[in-house]
């Protein structure tokens, strides 16, 4: 990993990956072949000289238009301004494992692993692709939409996971919203540099991320946002996911383009039905009725796309308290809001059972520190 607040001079090697990060539109095997071969710091040099090994031409041509700018120094200067740091293959907390899956599948198209991510704040990348699901769906969300996803992001957070998307409007910043508001780890894979905040408007909302999780981008700083590059960030978002919800898409959008890298990685995936007059609900009934995606409602279907023997525990390895509960209580659980109160028919549509079921399950967590009845009304203690 190259600190994002070096304490002595940067070495020839962070200095070669920052160089190779931005050589070549990523992703690029070629580049990553041929440091695979001779390392970060030969392999900057033979781009650089324009002379490398047999067998690996290939990367001449895809670095033909950037290898004369060597940005790498005023590159890793801006990522340590807004304290972030560039991640490598070479690093301990590198997603070796999740990322692969990325270089085995059929990546025709904007596909292949990353060489390396550049990465504000303090999780760790392989903690978050050791625990995460992906919560994506339409920019232009409905009110439905909206509420489904803060009440999934949340619950997911107090079950230790890390919620994974994309920054944009919508779905992604329901998603992100709701779990830093319940003081949960959440991560946004951008499309443009690690400096640069897209849109504008959520910049207080991605600081608030980096606060906590992660803001990732495979791009270097500066970089604008593309559409091609949306497509290709997309991959990392399923890849490095246990499992990727889809809570709103239209017939065609990016979300749909993330669900389509999930099955393409063997990544679960899920998909909240909506309204069937909906039209940013389309694309999820489509991926249900064609049996792409299971049909997922709440906290509980979601986690049963990564645990779905009911056991096990994918999480952060550590013991959660919500492990004491019993399925009944725990979709009880589950079915309040990570912010504000609900009432005890709101919880028993929610979690899908009788109100004498629910009336029991509310008085055990009530007992043990798990709810609290205000005014009526029932909220997380």
């Amino acid at each position: 990993m190259i600190p994002a607040h070096p304490s002595e001079p940067r070495s020839p090697e962070s200095i070669a990956w920052a160089y190779l990060a931005r050589v070549a539109e990523p992703p690029c095997a070629a580049v990553i072949a041929l440091v695979d071969d001779i390392g970060p710091v030969e392999a900057a040099a033979a781009i650089r000289r324009r002379t490398v090994p047999g067998g690996h031409e290939t990367v001449l041509a895809a670095t033909a238009a950037r290898s004369e700018s060597d940005c790498a120094v005023d590159d890793l200067d801006a990522a340590e301004r807004v304290g972030a740091r560039l991640v490598t293959r070479a690093d301990p907390e590198w997603p070796a494992w999740s990322l692969l899956a990325l270089g085995q599948a059929d990546t025709a198209a904007r596909g292949g692993e990353p060489l390396a991510l550049w990465v504000r704040g303090p999780a760790r990348l392989d903690d978050l692709a050791a625990a995460s699901i992906a919560l994506i769906g339409s920019r232009a969300a409905s009110s439905y939409g909206e509420h489904v996803t803060q009440t999934l992001a949340s619950g997911l957070s107090a079950q230790g996971f890390a919620v994974l998307s994309g920054g944009a409007f919508g779905i992604d910043g329901a998603a992100h919203r709701a779990v830093v508001a319940a003081g949960g780890v959440t991560a946004a894979v951008m499309a443009c540099g690690i400096d640069r905040d897209y849109p504008a408007s959520h910049s207080s909302l991605l600081t608030a991320i980096a606060r906590t999780g992660a803001v990732i981008s495979e791009y270097p700083p500066g970089t604008t946002a593309a559409k091609h590059r949306f497509l290709t960030r997309n991959r990392l978002v399923a890849a490095m996911s246990g499992a990727t919800v889809v809570v709103e898409a239209g017939r065609r959008s990016g979300a749909a383009n993330t669900a389509a890298w999930a099955r393409k990685l063997g990544r679960p995936l899920g998909a909240v039905p909506g309204p069937v007059t909906s039209a940013t609900s389309v694309g999820c009934h489509r991926m249900i009725a064609d049996e792409l995606a299971v049909l997922v409602s709440d906290v509980a279907s979601v986690i049963n796309l990564v645990r779905p023997d009911g056991g096990g525990d994918i999480g952060r390895g550590r013991a959660k308290p919500t492990d004491a509960l019993d399925a009944e209580q725990l979709r009880v659980h589950d079915a309040i809001p990570g912010r504000g109160g609900v009432g005890i028919d709101e919880i028993a549509f929610a979690a899908g059972l009788d109100i004498g079921t629910v009336r029991a399950a509310l008085a055990h967590l009530d007992i043990k520190g798990y709810v609290q009845n205000v005014d009526g009304r029932w909220r997380l203690a």
